[in-house]
């Protein structure tokens, strides 16, 4: 039986790598680590509905002093998240429709994400007359 000169490929798919002894000895060339995903709640979206089920404070790391007003959020795609409430004072009660979006809370462990104050359910700061558009609402000028 006589075989045909099939070209000989290599096991694995990764390319190899063309390392100098000195680039193998500092430890170059290895592959980069896929960065990690800080919002894994929002599934690739910006921003998420969801149902407040429980509005509760909490108080921040040492060294800061507060009372954070906190909302944990049922999500339309099935997950329930601890949110932080923005601003000063809020309308939200059980069973509100809230906008959620990424972003932590640096001084209270275990938050990472944020509510959007003036959509849907859930109002903006009222007399707010700086950074209006982080924190929704009108503001009227006499």
């Amino acid at each position: 039986m006589v075989r045909s000169a099939a070209p000989v490929r290599p096991i694995s798919t990764t390319p190899a790598w063309q390392v100098t002894l000195q680039q193998a000895m500092r430890g170059a060339r290895r592959p980069h680590r896929p960065p990690v995903n800080r919002t894994p709640a929002l599934e690739g979206c910006p921003f998420v509905k969801g149902v407040c089920t429980k509005i509760f404070t909490t108080k921040p790391k040492k060294p800061n002093s507060a009372i954070r007003k906190m909302a944990r959020v049922r999500l339309t795609n099935g997950r329930t998240v601890t949110a932080y409430i923005p601003g000063e004072g809020h309308n939200l009660q059980e069973h509100s429709v809230v906008l959620m979006r990424g972003g932590r809370v640096q001084d209270v462990p275990g938050v990472r994400y944020t509510l959007v104050r003036g959509a849907l359910d859930f109002g903006g700061v009222v007399g707010r007359t700086t950074s209006r558009s982080k924190y929704g609402g009108m503001c009227v000028h006499v």
